[in-house]
């Protein structure tokens, strides 16, 4: 009887952990249908870039899979790069990359996430990647304010490059990007400023961009997102794109 009375208590006690910890999940900044690490996702999206020398089109499949006890999260980029220059017209693979992200700290209103990105010199043309390796280490804030009417997400972000052909640019960037969500019924609106300051050209090539999206199924969402870059040494002008997010 004892040892019966034990088992239940026992699973009590996990049952209400597991409950916990599940609706710390639910709520916290990291679950939110547009930025989160907490279920496995599919993203499809399609990027139009408009620069001064023609345009780039990025269609890219993107995966993230949460592992262990899903404050870890794994995820992996295939491009799939298009360009329309005057010395160019060509579909082609991109730079191959994936990362691994790890939340040290989450509550229901605020979170920290550390994340690692690595891009790999797989381009099948050299207008197409940076022909370089590149790493990028990552801290991530997020916050909720106003009463959670309101998500915001701030980055910053080294890039740098560790190998490569010798013939190409090193990459030395360092960004700072703060993103505002506003979720209301199945709908979500956000705005962004990302600063990227280039040590190789000693210049910013910052963008921004505004975005819009909706919940279509209980797994399935779409969103467009219209940018701009700004800044002499902006890397493109203007830029969209639309993409659908399947959870699973």
């Amino acid at each position: 009887m004892n040892k019966i009375q034990l088992l239940s208590i026992l699973f009590f006690l996990f049952h209400n952990l597991l409950f916990a910890q599940e609706n710390d999940t639910l709520q916290s900044p990291f679950s939110e249908p547009r930025y989160h690490y907490f279920l496995k996702t599919i993203i499809l999206f399609d990027e139009y870039l408009d620069t001064d020398n023609g345009s780039i089109n990025t269609t890219q499949v993107r995966v993230l899979l949460p592992i262990g006890n899903k404050a870890w999260n794994l995820r992996f980029d295939l491009p799939l790069v298009s360009a329309n220059t005057n010395s160019i017209n060509k579909t082609a693979i991109g730079d191959v990359g994936m990362g691994i992200s790890y939340i040290p700290y989450m509550k229901n209103s605020n979170g920290i996430a550390l994340r690692t990105r690595v891009y790999a010199n797989t381009a099948a043309d050299p207008n197409f990647g940076t022909g370089k390796w590149v790493i990028m280490p990552a801290a991530l804030y997020g916050k909720y304010i106003y009463d959670k009417k309101f998500l915001w997400l701030s980055t910053l972000e080294y890039q740098t490059s560790f190998a490569g052909e010798d013939d190409r640019n090193d990459i030395s960037v360092t960004l700072f990007e703060n993103v505002l969500f506003h979720f209301f019924g199945k709908n979500w609106i956000a705005g962004d400023v990302a600063f990227r300051y280039n040590a190789i050209i000693k210049g910013f090539q910052n963008n921004a961009f505004v975005e819009f999206g909706r919940k279509i199924t209980p797994t399935n969402l779409i969103y467009i997102h219209p940018s701009a870059g700004f800044g002499a040494n902006r890397t493109y002008n203007f830029g969209i794109e639309m993409g659908v997010l399947i959870l699973f």
